[in-house]
């Protein structure tokens, strides 16, 4: 499996990835073990009847939920049968209860649920999972390097997705505060705390959008989805990352030649 390159922390190696990301990409791609997952998958999804068939099938459940991000989700399989059985078409389904929009994601994609049409033999289905599946394959295989540049490549490709969405800004903001990729991107881009998340929700949502007002002069989702504007949010993210890594790493060389010291 090749392994993404990334020669530095910080910006540096962000811009480094940008810049190679086509041809790492590529060659990522390439591997066997990728090619394998992908070949099956593209083999055997059309003779999927069910949630129980998904499920029961690990190959195929691997790039369905790592289309997704919810790979550590793999041996949860009576979750993830309920998740898929449940649909999304009712308020009460299991994927609608969670703030983590990719369950529902996931069930909505396979439409598996009550009253809902499956698309698993439709001929874009497989090609557009396995889309997902590289994509998010290479963003994990990127965090082994750096987790910051993970969550970065993660913005990057959903943000200008979620902004084009036909749903309320609201709904754009709690998806943004439900996926934690996207939560975290925004909450050091906006130099919000870490505490932030255990405030009320509706409280969140006022200064979500405060903060994007007065950092990006707009509190609209759909307008920060130009690639220029996804690049300042994203730079803004690595930029505060690299800070804060260097500021614990001070911190902590600090506490230890104090204790020295004494």
């Amino acid at each position: 499996m090749f392994t993404p390159v990334v020669p530095s922390s910080g910006l540096v190696g962000w811009r480094f990835l940008q810049r190679t990301y086509d041809t790492q990409f590529q060659a990522f791609t390439q591997s066997s073990q990728l090619t394998r997952a992908t070949d099956y998958f593209a083999q055997e999804i059309s003779k999927v009847g069910s949630a129980e068939d998904l499920v029961a099938d690990r190959r195929l459940l691997e790039v369905a939920l790592g289309a997704f991000g919810l790979q550590d989700d793999i041996d949860n399989r009576f979750f993830i049968k309920k998740i898929l059985e449940e649909g999304t078409t009712n308020d009460d389904a299991l994927a609608n209860r969670f703030s983590d929009k990719r369950y529902q994601d996931l069930s909505s994609a396979f439409g598996l649920g009550p009253g809902e049409q499956p698309a698993l033999q439709s001929e874009s289905f497989a090609a557009d999972i396995i889309s997902k599946y590289r994509a998010n394959s290479f963003e994990v295989a990127t965090g082994t390097q750096d987790d910051s540049m993970r969550i970065a490549l993660f913005a990057q490709r959903e943000i200008p997705n979620l902004a084009q969405e036909d749903i309320s800004n609201d709904a754009k903001w709690f998806t943004i505060m439900g996926q934690p990729p996207l939560r975290a991107v925004f909450e050091k881009s906006l130099n919000l705390p870490s505490s932030f998340g255990q405030i009320d929700i509706d409280q969140q949502l006022i200064i979500f959008k405060d903060r994007a007002r007065a950092v990006f002069g707009t509190d609209e989702v759909s307008q920060l989805g130009a690639a220029q504007d996804v690049e300042d949010l994203v730079t803004k993210y690595i930029v505060r990352s690299q800070l804060d890594s260097f500021n614990a790493v001070t911190s902590s060389a600090s506490i230890a030649l104090t204790l020295l010291q004494s």
